[in-house]
């Protein structure tokens, strides 16, 4: 008597479908083969403004460059209402391209009611390419945007070759909509270089673009 095999009508089984051989997996795309995208600002600094402080210092690593870029919003009036932080958190990120994280009160102060470890702002950090391309933005499509706009003062240097500069509101950026902003809110910007003065970070941010104020030489 022959066997019978499994599946076939002599078992008493329904017949199974002929298993399919595996299929491959499909190759993942590849990427682009290429150079990557520079930011514009990026490739100034390597192209027009190293080779220009390259003259004036003998040691190539001595040259100055952006380390990273500061924001920080203060919202005190977070502690009576958390919406306005989280609007906070919310137009930082649209406006730094990445996400930022709360900052808390490091210690209690009894006159303006607040307890250590209260959330009181957010702040990011921008390093590499996404400095370089916040930089560009602030440059010039921000800052000019400021009412009232005669320069960037060539003061506020923190005597380490780091620059801080202080915006009343964030409507100035072109991501906020006025329609959308649940409290006008102010930012203070810290840009971090690697300079070792005041005066060479400040020849490294003018190359850059940085529109500082003009003054009037005394004769």
């Amino acid at each position: 008597m022959a066997k019978t095999q499994k599946g076939t009508p002599e078992s008493g089984k329904a017949p199974e479908a002929a298993k399919a051989p595996e299929a491959a997996k499909a190759p993942k795309a590849a990427r682009p083969v290429g150079p990557k995208s520079i930011p514009r600002l990026k490739q100034k600094y390597l192209s027009e403004v190293l080779p220009k402080l390259l003259a004036t210092y003998k040691n190539p690593m001595a040259v100055p460059k952006v380390a990273k870029v500061v924001l920080n919003m203060g919202v005190g009036a977070a502690t009576q209402n958390s919406k306005l932080l989280d609007a906070a958190v919310g137009e930082l990120t649209q406006i730094a391209g990445q996400k930022p994280v709360i900052t808390r009160a490091r210690k209690s102060i009894s006159n303006f009611k607040l307890r250590a470890g209260v959330p009181i702002g957010t702040s990011v950090t921008l390093r590499g390419d996404r400095a370089y391309y916040f930089l560009d933005k602030l440059f010039n499509i921000v800052v000019p945007r400021i009412r009232d706009f005669r320069g960037l003062s060539p003061k506020a240097f923190d005597g380490r070759g780091n620059y801080s500069l202080g915006l009343q509101e964030q409507l100035v950026f072109p991501e906020i909509k006025y329609d959308q902003v649940e409290k006008v809110q102010g930012m203070n910007i810290t840009i971090v270089t690697t300079a070792k003065t005041d005066g060479e970070a400040r020849e490294l941010l003018t190359l850059l673009g940085m529109p500082f104020r003009r003054t009037q030489k005394t004769q």
